[in-house]
């Protein structure tokens, strides 16, 4: 099998700087929001838990716009924090047109999903759909891809985050595994889906290129 090796005039460029400069700004500043938010709502009680997403109930549907944002507790915060940084980073980075689709599918997909099959009888909070989307995404992208940046991305999550495949399953109480199922699949559906968007230029031999030339080797 023959790998895509990105072109490093590309990859390294003062652009190609400036954009993972750009991606890490923009996953730090929701990060940063979903800190104020619920610093907020500890610090003056406001009970902004009460906005998750309610399945079936009317007064659930702004939950899922609203759901991402909150948490249920300080841990919770943490624990979808730096998944968020790394991972929104590596999105917006590496795929950044995938991103555009990607980001608002994951944020909002699980939400719909929740409201619609989930147990009714639980308040779904937390960005971890959003955690759960890019995971998915960034490494079967990587699988099926044969850009070297994507298979180095997807091993480096898989390492980083691969058990929270178990996060799929009923099996810890109090959390959400229905909003983590509904982000994997939407994460595992948009990168096959997607799979030929945000391929970098292909670093190009001499030899490529001599082959081109009148005169040049015969191609077989």
């Amino acid at each position: 099998m023959q790998f895509h090796v990105p072109d490093s005039e590309y990859t390294t460029s003062e652009r190609a700087q400036a954009n993972f400069r750009l991606a890490v700004k923009l996953a730090a500043g929701f990060v940063a929001l979903i800190w104020a938010i619920h610093v907020l709502n500890w610090g003056l009680e406001l009970g902004l838990e009460r906005l998750g997403v309610r399945p079936r109930e009317f007064a659930g549907l702004p939950g899922i716009v609203l759901a991402p944002l909150l948490h249920g507790n300080f841990a919770h915060l943490f624990a979808n924090s730096l998944p968020l940084l790394v991972l929104g980073t590596g999105m917006l980075y590496l795929y950044p047109n995938s991103a555009l689709k990607v980001i608002p599918a994951a944020y909002l997909g699980p939400g719909v999903a929740v409201f619609l099959f989930a147990r009714a009888s639980t308040v779904h909070v937390g960005a971890s759909g959003l955690v759960y989307g890019l995971v998915i995404y960034i490494f079967v992208a990587g699988l099926i891809r044969r850009d070297r940046r994507a298979i180095a991305a997807s091993l480096l999550v898989y390492f980083l985050y691969g058990t929270m495949v178990w996060g799929v399953l009923p099996i810890r109480p109090g959390v959400s595994w229905e909003t983590h199922l509904a982000a994997a699949l939407i994460g595992l559906v948009l990168a096959i889906v997607l799979r030929r968007l945000d391929i970098p230029p292909r670093k190009r031999y001499d030899w490529e290129d001599e082959a081109q030339e009148p005169g040049g080797p015969d191609e077989r």
